[in-house]
């Protein structure tokens, strides 16, 4: 038998460039018990940043997994993070560690909206699949799934004093839910397109709306009495609030109105004519802004009816403030600060953080700019990357700055303004870099001082590539003004001082028929390589520039190329989605494999290898052997196009940029690659998905409607399932033989040896079946639980109530077990109660949960008032009240502290 290839794993090892991701919101956090806002929190991809403003510094990372952020929404103690994901998925992060315990997992398609009770015991979310899911955060568990909107969920907000949720959507629609019975008993339809926002203000009595006009809607909330019910029916004719807006002539029919009615109360105009893209408020809802697509937020202030008064006197109506970004907003969110202080955090849609400060009580308020984060990051694309010749340094260059940073602390060493770069690379001895630009310039810098050495006009079209030549004296360019241009190192001294500096002087040019598109030459300095428009790439001489070859199969052009270190390979990629492996002697070409799902956008061998990467704008990046023609593995992480790659030049290095505005970086590990398992990995992967698509269990006895359970099926929740079956199979085999051992004891009338134990419970601390809990491995977790229990067969159902009888009368787990037996008994109500072997084990259970769970609260009861005496004496005998010397030690502390960092500002 042959020796195997062995190939060895690039893995993520880091992402930088991003400083916030324009996909999720920003909004303020509190850290460790520190100043109100100091922290905001973005999206980093897959990942949420928690920045410093103050000192322009990350200072906590929250782990993603595979899927882009899409929500933030902090919990009102300022100790957790609920954060959605592009997959539905809902984690809740603690801010203390940066770790998270709880995973809520319901919704289809990415959440849109997050949104805490006051009380930050209960979750609401909604999703892109129109669902509005209310999560239980004590239990762990969903509470139930509302159903009635068309579109995307947009907002979603409950009521403090009232267990009531409003909640708004893309299909023009707002609506009233009733939480304790679980339906919509109110639906508003005064808006003529989608509803993008909405904020409670005036302690809940007023709702403000914002649609896709320049109008802010506000309506008049009204409390009813709780004895106007059905049975004296509230009747409002005439027409609705759609039908008074078009002037329709058809009357509404008569509509009942129960719990609250909602009227217009009148409107504010923005001064945007583009739709609202979000509405935020402050915790007290005196404060709220508003903004659209462009850069301008506007900031309102809710007025008291006595400052109405007062404002109406002077013929002013409302108090409003402007503040202006550089770039278009996407997301907003405010704080309001002691004094009047207004405090703005911006999210903008290119790579950018800024927070603004404003006096509300000030006559005249000017926006002051407090911070802006933006040294962390590129403001457009990354169009090229390059890896210094040590493998220490990465270059990356966007549409109007370069920067240079360092591999191994992926801080920025170096930002210079350019032009917008397509191409770039090192010049050797990595003192200096070239960038090719749009403008068809060659711009040099050099990296001690940060400075442009020289801006050499090479072509009247864009430069599409450069190439080192291997003998490292000068380059290659190529451009859409259809020639390539030989350069060379040259030092000439710099007028006004003594001193050289490099340059680029024009040696020769090839003048081609086409664009060209992609240059290089092979390592042996023989051939030349050139990518045309016309889809084909042809091979020159060195020396003489005569033409050898023509590689011609693509049917879109060439975006792409690259030769092996021994110049036998040329593999090409295009935007036809295939890469074509060619031999370099007569130019056959060795195979055609199709690549991605869409443009093949960058190809690059590793060094000294057959192996080469390629990257396309699928977010994909993948690794090939150009020798077997095998798909060695895929580097799965960018969330939109993959541009470019560099691979540094001893190959252990990756670094890739996305329209993400990402940067990752990939390091080849010790672990090596099994073909056959990675495919097998990728039909688990694809099962797992088609899972999750799969179709939604269907409670029996319950029919379509409005409220449906939380839950979905997930693969998880399969496997959970098939754990509890495994554990109920294995305890009736552990019983049979306990059966069988006590029978032939007595028969023999001596103790036998006892038969021999599973595997599966030696593994576990050589236990017993008795001994087993429901805390066990078999025993699925508590968000699975319900949708675990919904998709067990019911022949294992009759055991798994004996089961839980004898572990209440354990008293193991009573409040689990308690909640297995009860959702099991709403399920299979029906089979459960026409099974007369089942009447006595539904009576012991009874019995039995009854009596544990009232010893349990009366334990409960006991030590809680236990506690409150002993707090008594303490304060008592202390002459104290329990706790306020800690809390008074603590704002103490605060202040000396604010009082320190104000005298050393002052001071800076």
């Amino acid at each position: 038998m042959g020796l195997t290839k062995q190939y060895l794993r690039y893995a993520a090892s880091a992402v930088f460039g991003v400083i916030g991701s324009p996909r999720a919101n920003i909004t303020y956090v509190t850290l460790r018990g520190g100043e109100r806002g100091r922290y905001i929190a973005v999206a980093a991809c897959e990942h949420v940043f928690i920045w410093d403003v103050r000192k322009g510094e990350k200072v906590l990372i929250l782990q993603g997994q595979k899927h882009e952020v899409s929500f933030l929404c902090p919990s009102p103690d300022g100790v957790h993070v609920a954060v959605g994901y592009e997959d539905g998925v809902v984690r809740i992060f603690n801010l203390l560690n940066g770790e998270s315990n709880v995973s809520f997992n319901g919704h289809k398609s990415g959440v849109t909206v997050m949104s805490y009770d006051a009380l930050g015991a209960r979750l609401v979310t909604g999703s892109k699949d129109t669902d509005v899911i209310v999560w239980d955060i004590i239990n762990e568990c969903g509470l139930y799934r509302l159903r009635g909107h068309k579109d995307l969920i947009t907002q979603a907000l409950f009521l403090k004093d009232k267990n009531l949720l409003v909640t708004s959507s893309k299909d023009s629609f707002v609506k009233w839910w009733d939480l304790d019975t679980q339906h919509c008993f109110k639906t508003m339809v005064g808006h003529r397109s989608e509803v993008w926002g909405m904020v409670l203000l005036n302690q809940e009595n007023r709702l403000l709306t914002g649609s896709a006009d320049s109008e802010l809607r506000a309506w008049d909330i009204c409390y009813l009495e709780e004895g106007k019910t059905a049975g004296e029916p509230r009747l409002k004719k005439g027409k609705t609030l759609l039908e008074e807006e078009d002037g329709d002539q058809n009357d509404e029919a008569e509509e009942e109105e129960r719990i609250l009615s909602c009227k217009k109360a009148g409107s504010i105009l923005r001064e945007a004519r583009d739709r609202a893209v979000s509405l935020t408020a402050d915790s007290k809802a005196r404060i709220f802004a508003c903004h659209g697509n462009d850069a301008v937020l506007e900031v309102f202030t809710v007025l008291s009816e006595e400052e109405v008064q007062r404002k109406m006197i002077k013929k002013l109506k409302k108090a409003k403030k402007k503040a202006f970004a550089l770039s278009s907003l996407r997301w907003v969110d405010v704080l309001a600060g002691p004094g009047g202080e207004l405090k703005v955090a911006l999210l903008l849609q290119n790579n950018t953080v800024e927070t603004y400060s404003l006096k509300t009580s000030d006559k005249n308020p000017t926006a002051n700019k407090t911070a802006r984060l933006t040294l962390g990051g590129h403001r457009t694309d990354v169009r090229t990357l390059a890896f210094s010749s040590d493998n220490l340094a990465v270059l990356s260059a966007s549409g109007d700055t370069v920067k240079v940073w360092n591999r191994s602390t992926l801080q920025v060493i170096r930002t210079m303004a350019c032009e917008y770069a397509l191409c770039s690379l090192f010049v050797p001895g990595d003192r200096q870099i070239i960038l090719g630009t749009k403008s068809g310039k060659l711009q040099i810098f050099e990296l001690a001082s940060g400075s442009l050495l020289e801006s050499v006009d090479a072509h009247s079209g864009a430069v599409w590539s450069l190439c080192l030549a291997p003998d490292q004296r000068g380059i290659i360019s190529g451009s859409a003004d259809k020639t390539v241009k030989f350069w060379e190192f040259e030092l000439i001294k710099d007028q006004g001082t003594d001193q050289k500096r490099l340059t680029v002087t024009h040696a020769r040019t090839l003048q081609l028929e086409e664009d060209v598109l992609c240059v290089k030459l092979s390592p042996d300095h023989r051939l030349l390589a050139v990518s045309l428009l016309d889809c084909t790439v042809k091979i020159f001489y060195t020396d003489t520039l005569k033409f050898f070859l023509s590689l011609y199969g693509h049917k879109l052009p060439v975006l792409c190329l690259d030769i092996t270190h021994d110049s036998t390979i040329i593999a090409t990629g295009s935007a036809d989605r295939n890469v074509k492996i060619w031999g370099l002697d007569f130019g056959d070409c060795h195979r055609s494999l199709f690549a991605h799902d869409d443009s093949v956008m960058f190809l690059q061998f590793v060094p000294k290898t057959h192996l080469f990467f390629t990257a396309g704008k699928d977010k994909k990046i993948k690794q090939w052997d150009a020798d077997k023609f095998e798909h060695i593995q895929t580097l799965e992480g960018h969330h939109r196009e993959v541009w470019c790659l560099a691979i540094s030049p001893n190959g252990d290095h990756l670094v890739s940029s996305s329209h993400d505005k990402s940067l990752r970086l990939w390091e080849r590990t010790r672990e090596p690659i099994i073909l056959e398992e990675e495919r097998e990995l990728e039909r688990e992967a694809e099962f797992e998905e088609s899972m999750a698509k799969g179709s939604v269990p269907v409670v029996p006895g319950e029919t379509e409607g409005e409220a449906a359970p939380a839950g979905k099926k997930t693969i998880e929740t399969v496997k959970a399932a098939e754990r509890i079956m495994e554990a109920l199979e294995l305890y009736k085999e552990e019983a049979r033989k306990l059966e069988e051992h006590k029978y032939f004891c007595e028969k023999a009338g001596k103790e036998l040896p006892p038969p021999k134990a599973n595997p599966i419970l030696v593994a576990f601390g050589n236990v017993t079946v008795s001994e087993t809990t429901p805390k066990s491995e078999y025993f699925p977790f508590i968000l699975e639980l319900e949708v675990s229990l919904l998709v067990l067969p019911f022949p294992y159902v009759p055991e798994l109530l004996r089961l839980f009888n004898s572990y209440i009368q354990q008293g193991l787990e009573v409040e689990l077990v308690c909640r297995c037996l009860f959702f099991l008994l709403k399920i299979h109500f029906g089979q459960i109660t026409s099974n007369q072997m089942l009447v006595s084990v539904i009576d012991e259970l009874k019995t039995n949960t009854l009596s544990k769970v009232c010893q349990i609260r009366d334990v409960l009861g006991f030590n809680s008032a236990a506690l409150q005496f002993l707090q008594q004496e303490i304060e008592t005998k202390e002459d104290v009240t329990f706790f306020a010397d800690a809390t008074g030690q603590l704002k103490e502390k605060k202040k000396r502290r604010r009082k320190r960092e104000r005298a050393v500002l002052t001071i800076a």
